[in-house]
C-alpha cells in the first residue's frame, strides 16, 4: 500500500508544504545567485527518471559559466562561486527540486537522478535504480553521498529499490538532516562534486 499509493501522497503533500515554508529562503537565494551568476540563478538539466523517462531537473546554479582562453568551461572547482559553495554545503541547492517532486518527476526519497549520458554505461544490475522515481535524497546519500565510489553508490541505490518502506524512508529523512548539519560527503577528494562515471571497467 505504501509503495503503490501513500509514498506518492506523502511526497506531494510534504513537498508542497516544504516549498511554501521555505519560500522566503528560496527567494533570498534566487536573488543572491541572480547577481552571482549574471542573471542565471537556476540550473536546468535533463535527467532520467522512473523507467528511464527523461525529465528536466531544476536546482540552484552554484557554478558560473567562466571559460578558458580556448572557450572551454573551467573546472567545477574553479567555477564554484562563494555563495554557490555555501548553498551546496548546506544542501540548499536542492530546494527547487521540491517542484520536481510536486509535479511527479521525482520522490523525496530515492536514488539520485544522474546524467542522461550515463544510461548506456549501466549494467543490468545498475539499471534497476530506475525502477522507481529518483529522489532528492536517498540511501546512498546518507551512506557517503559523493565521497563513495560509483560501485558503492549503485549497490546502495539498488538495495533501496528492493527494500524501501515507510520506516526506511523515515530513517533516511532524519539521517539526511543530520548529514546536512555535519556536512559530510559533499565531494570526493580533489573535485567539487564527484568524478565522472566512465562505465564498468
Amino acid at each position: 500500500m505504501y509503495k503503490n499509493f501513500f509514498k506518492r501522497t506523502i511526497d506531494f503533500s510534504f513537498s508542497l508544504l516544504g516549498f511554501i515554508f521555505l519560500s522566503p529562503v528560496f527567494i533570498i537565494i534566487t536573488i543572491s545567485l541572480f547577481f552571482a551568476n549574471q542573471g542565471k540563478p537556476f540550473f536546468f538539466q535533463k535527467r532520467p527518471g522512473k523507467n528511464e523517462k527523461i525529465f528536466q531537473i531544476i536546482k540552484f546554479k552554484t557554478m558560473n559559466d567562466k571559460k578558458d582562453a580556448n572557450g572551454n568551461l573551467l573546472s567545477d572547482q574553479e567555477r564554484l562561486t562563494k555563495i554557490g559553495l555555501f548553498v551546496r554545503k548546506t544542501s540548499l541547492d536542492e530546494i527547487p527540486q521540491l517542484l520536481n517532486v510536486i509535479i511527479g518527476d521525482m520522490s523525496l526519497i530515492g536514488p539520485r537522478p544522474l546524467l542522461v549520458q550515463y544510461l548506456p554505461l549501466y549494467n543490468d544490475f545498475q539499471k534497476q535504480r530506475h525502477l522507481i522515481r529518483p529522489g532528492i535524497t536517498g540511501w546512498a546519500q546518507i551512506n557517503g553521498r559523493n565521497a563513495i565510489s560509483w560501485n558503492q553508490k549503485f549497490e546502495y541505490d539498488v538495495w533501496y529499490v528492493k527494500n524501501y518502506s515507510f520506516l526506511l524512508d523515515l530513517k533516511i529523512v532524519f539521517l539526511t538532516i543530520k548529514k546536512v548539519f555535519v556536512r559530510e560527503g559533499i565531494s570526493q577528494e580533489g573535485v567539487a562534486t564527484m568524478e565522472v562515471f566512465k562505465g564498468n571497467v
